[in-house]
């Protein structure tokens, strides 16, 4: 049959497959396809197919092969590598953030998924007729990429378990280790509970 009918026969077998969006930009307002979403559905039907999908990975370009099991034809997509600088975070988890996007590009491009326009993205929700209300915090999300903003939600969850077990004073310690900048801390502030954020400013006053 050739690798290029199965991978035809492969993206239309996608396209009727149940796929749900977990990911969500509650800022921007829109929801997108994790690699957990539609990974799992794709090997089931290229095994059912004959394909086979490789990533890999080097300095400069990721690779995507995929082949055809029976007749050992490929087709081989490549994309530029790209570095993920994610403040607060070590080199290994900038290094799979940056593997993790970029393998989520490969098999988007690969299955012809239809995906959010991110030129779209920032067009508002719906029109707002009342006077905008000012916060100190508003916007602080504008500037922070997808990736570091998971983390920092990660951070939070963090910091609100901590305040819970009753230890405002070690979630002040946890908050200190991650050594974020005043964008970073202000986004972080944002995502946290108030009962939290009270907990912590009566920890930092003690």
């Amino acid at each position: 049959m050739g690798v290029h009918k199965k991978l035809m026969e492969a993206r239309i077998a996608l396209q009727a497959a149940p796929l749900k969006k977990s990911g969500h930009n509650k800022f921007a307002g829109y929801q997108y396809f994790e690699l957990g979403d539609f990974l799992p559905t794709i090997n089931q039907i290229f095994y059912k197919v004959g394909l086979c999908g490789v990533v890999s990975f080097d300095k400069e370009l990721a690779t995507l092969c995929i082949t055809d099991t029976d007749d050992g034809s490929q087709i081989v997509l490549t994309s530029p590598m790209a570095e993920a600088n994610l403040k607060g975070c070590h080199p290994i988890q900038n290094l799979g953030a940056s593997e993790t996007y970029t393998r989520r590009y490969l098999w988007v491009s690969a299955m012809e998924i239809c995906e959010h326009d991110a030129l779209d993205s920032s067009a508002p929700l719906k029109e707002d007729k009342q006077a905008p209300v000012i916060t100190p915090t508003q916007g602080a999300m504008d500037n922070i990429p997808i990736e570091e903003l998971r983390y920092l939600e990660e951070v939070a969850i963090e910091l609100i378990a901590i305040c819970e077990q009753g230890d405002p004073r070690a979630a002040l310690v946890k908050l200190d280790e991650e050594n974020l900048d005043n964008e970073q801390k202000i986004a972080l502030w944002t995502l946290l509970p108030s009962k939290v954020r009270s907990a912590l400013k009566k920890a930092k006053e003690i």
